[in-house]
C-alpha cells in the first residue's frame, strides 16, 4: 500500500482500517491475475464486476437491507480501486452510481429485486441522466415520461454519454414529468431489453470504458418502475449524485497516490549530471507539491464522507469542494510525475501515460470543476446575506 498513515486520521474507525488493508491486498494479486486489456473495456469490465462481486467488494456500492450505505467504504474503495486500476474504479463506481437511486430511494420490493445482482456482480447497472442538450445543466433534460391509462409508463427522448451504456443489465433513466409542471421528474428502473430502448451509438473516449448514446421511443415501463416518486425524480439525480460525487474525488485521489508513488520511485533512482533526481531542488518542489495535493484532497474527501456517515443530512457542500479540488490536484500531480518521468511518461502503456488520459474526464463527468464552483458559491453565498 501507499503511504497509509491517513487511515490513523479521526474520520475513520478499525472497520474503516482494516477494509482498506484487505482491498489493497486483494487488488495486489486479483487484478494482475485478470490480465485486463484496457482496449477492449466491454471484456474488461464484465470481467472485473464478476471479480468484484464474487470477492464481495460490490456489496459495498449498493444497500444491504436497512443498512445505509457506508459512504466512507465508499470513498476508500475508489482510493484504493483508482491507485491500482482506473478501469476497475470504473467497474466498482458504476454499480454504485447505477444502483445508488434504487439504494437510496427505492421500494423495498425494487431494492430486492435489483439489488442482489449488482452486489453479486451478476448484473450491470447504469445512471442515465445525461443529454445531448443537458449535461451539467440537468434541468435542461427534454426526455419525457407519460403516464399510460393503465398505470404504466411511456418514455421518449434520447441519453448520451451514458457509462456501462451498451452492457448495462438495467438503467436508471431520468425523464421530465410535463402533468407535474415546468420543474417537475421521475426516475425510472428500465430493463435494458425492454422494448422501446436502442443503443444507437457507441462512444470512444481517450481513456476506453463502455458508454453510449441511447433512444427511448415509446419505451414502456411498468407502474412500480418509478423510484421514489412522480415530480420529485431530481430529488433523486442529486440526493444520488450527492452520495457519490464524493467518491470522484476519491477516485482522483488513487490515481493522484499512484502518480506520487510512481514519480518517487523514478526520481530516487534516475541518474542525471552526477547525482539522482531526487537530489535537485526543482524535483523536490515538485514532490513536495504533489504530497501537499494529495494531502489536502483526502482531507477534503474524506471530510465529506464522515459528513454523510456520521452527521447525516445532504453534503452538497462538502461533496463540491472533494470532487473539485481533487480531480484538479490530482491533474496537476499525474502532469508533475509525467514530467518528471521524462519519455518514459508519454510511452504508450506505461502507467502514468494511462493516468494522464484517465484522470482528465473526472474534472468533467458528475459535473465540470466549474460546476462545482458555482455549487460551492450556491451554498454559501446565501449564509452572508
Amino acid at each position: 500500500m501507499s503511504d497509509s498513515s491517513f487511515l490513523s486520521w479521526p474520520f475513520f474507525g478499525e472497520t474503516h482500517r482494516t477494509f482498506a488493508h484487505a482491498l489493497d491486498e486483494w487488488c495486489g494479486t486479483a487484478l494482475p491475475a485478470l490480465a485486463i486489456d484496457h482496449h477492449d473495456a466491454d471484456t474488461s469490465c464484465r470481467r472485473l464486476v464478476a471479480a468484484l462481486g464474487e470477492a464481495g467488494w460490490l456489496r459495498h456500492a449498493v444497500a444491504q437491507g436497512d443498512t445505509p450505505l457506508d459512504v466512507r467504504k465508499l470513498c476508500l474503495t475508489r482510493d484504493t480501486l483508482g491507485r491500482h486500476d482506473a478501469l476497475a474504479d470504473f467497474a466498482f463506481a458504476m454499480q454504485g452510481l447505477g444502483g445508488g437511486p434504487i439504494s437510496l430511494f427505492g421500494s423495498a420490493e425494487q431494492k430486492a429485486r435489483w439489488l442482489p445482482d449488482v452486489a453479486a456482480g451478476k448484473s450491470i447497472a447504469a445512471f442515465a441522466l445525461s443529454e445531448p442538450d443537458a449535461g451539467s445543466d440537468v434541468m435542461a433534460m427534454s426526455t419525457t415520461a407519460t403516464r399510460n391509462a393503465d398505470g404504466s409508463w411511456r418514455l421518449d427522448g434520447e441519453k448520451t454519454w451514458i457509462s456501462n451504456g451498451g452492457i448495462a443489465d438495467f438503467y436508471v433513466v431520468f425523464a421530465r414529468y410535463p402533468e407535474g409542471g415546468e420543474r417537475s421528474f421521475a426516475a425510472f428502473v428500465v430493463d435494458a431489453k425492454t422494448p422501446g430502448l436502442e443503443v444507437v451509438e457507441r462512444l470512444e473516449v481517450m481513456a476506453p470504458h463502455p458508454l453510449a448514446r441511447l433512444r427511448f421511443s415509446g419505451c414502456r415501463v411498468p407502474a412500480d418502475a418509478l423510484v421514489g416518486e412522480a415530480g420529485k425524480g431530481m430529488r433523486v439525480a442529486l440526493g444520488t449524485l450527492d452520495v457519490f460525487r464524493s467518491t470522484v474525488g476519491a477516485a482522483a485521489l488513487g490515481m493522484a497516490r499512484r502518480a506520487l508513488d510512481e514519480a518517487v520511485a523514478h526520481v530516487r533512482q534516475r541518474r542525471m549530471f552526477g547525482q539522482v533526481l531526487a537530489d535537485f531542488q526543482l524535483t523536490q518542489s515538485r514532490i513536495a507539491t504533489m504530497a501537499t495535493d494529495v494531502d489536502a484532497a483526502a482531507l477534503l474527501v474524506y471530510r465529506a464522507a464522515w459528513t454523510k456517515d456520521v452527521v447525516g443530512g445532504r453534503i452538497t457542500r462538502e461533496a463540491a469542494m472533494a470532487k473539485w479540488v481533487a480531480t484538479e490536484s490530482a491533474q496537476r500531480a499525474i502532469d508533475s510525475a509525467l514530467q518528471l518521468l521524462g519519455a518514459r511518461g508519454v510511452q504508450s502503456g506505461h502507467v502514468v501515460e494511462r493516468l494522464y488520459r484517465d484522470i482528465r474526464a473526472l474534472r468533467i463527468y458528475e459535473g465540470t470543476s466549474e460546476v462545482q464552483q458555482l455549487v460551492i458559491a450556491g451554498q454559501v453565498l446565501p449564509a452572508n446575506e
